[in-house]
């Protein structure tokens, strides 16, 4: 059976799909997706990731992280 994005069951037939899309349009049950299509839990912790981490770090070990991304990238 597939899973969702949070490990969650989704319905494997084309019947089990249906009867759950009609459930989230009458409100029975939530659906994850924003507007855009992409998962709301997802979105939240991609934004405060980044953020977090950098609030973590000094200035001399971005720079170190980010120089070595740069060596990365650029190398050959």
């Amino acid at each position: 059976m597939p899973k969702g994005p949070k490990g969650e069951k989704r319905p494997a037939d084309v019947i089990g799909a249906a009867v759950m899309i009609g459930k989230i349009a009458t409100g029975e049950i939530d659906d994850l997706t924003t507007e855009d299509g992409k998962n709301s839990a997802a979105v939240a912790l991609g934004r405060m990731g980044g953020k977090a981490r950098a609030e973590g770090l000094s200035a001399k070990k971005r720079s170190e992280i980010a120089k070595k991304a740069a060596a990365k990238r650029w190398h050959r």
